[in-house]
């Protein structure tokens, strides 16, 4: 099981987004270089993310992308969801009819809690938080560097 590279890509475009200071916004060929995504593909993904109102689609000669400040504590969570839809481990968990071996299925309980474990550390996962580890890590390659040169 694996995220699909639009889910990673949107996650990466979002963390780098959140780094930058209130109110910037990247131009979508800014975006793909900053997070070594094709311009193209990442083109899907940033529509996805604004369809869900997520990122904020600005036009003209200004225009890029934006993350609203409301948006920056997003939990991965919702941004997983607004690329692929909603999580399901397995068709039997869509919904309480969607498979006729839920009541007696022993994997049916499995699933469920793979489902929920895999949603709780999603959900307590933010995209600020994500950008301040990202912040700090490449502060202390920096100072690494430094320290080699």
């Amino acid at each position: 099981m694996q995220l699909t590279r639009a889910a990673d890509y949107a996650v990466r475009v979002m963390i780098h987004m959140a780094g930058l200071p209130p109110g910037t916004r990247a131009s979508r060929s800014e975006l793909a270089e900053a997070v070594q995504c094709p311009e193209q593909f990442l083109s899907k993904v940033l529509q996805s993310l604004t369809r869900s109102g997520l990122v904020v689609s600005h036009r003209g000669n200004t225009g890029g992308f934006e993350l609203p400040g409301e948006h920056q504590a997003a939990t991965l969570l919702e941004v997983v969801e607004a690329i692929e839809g909603r999580i399901r481990l397995n068709v039997c968990l869509i919904s309480e009819h969607s498979c006729t071996r839920q009541a007696w299925c022993p994997g049916h309980d499995v699933w469920a809690e793979a489902q929920a474990s895999l949603v709780a550390v999603l959900q307590k996962a933010t995209i600020s938080e994500l950008a301040e580890r990202a912040a700090a890590r490449k502060a202390a390659g920096l100072v690494i560097q430094a320290v080699l040169n």
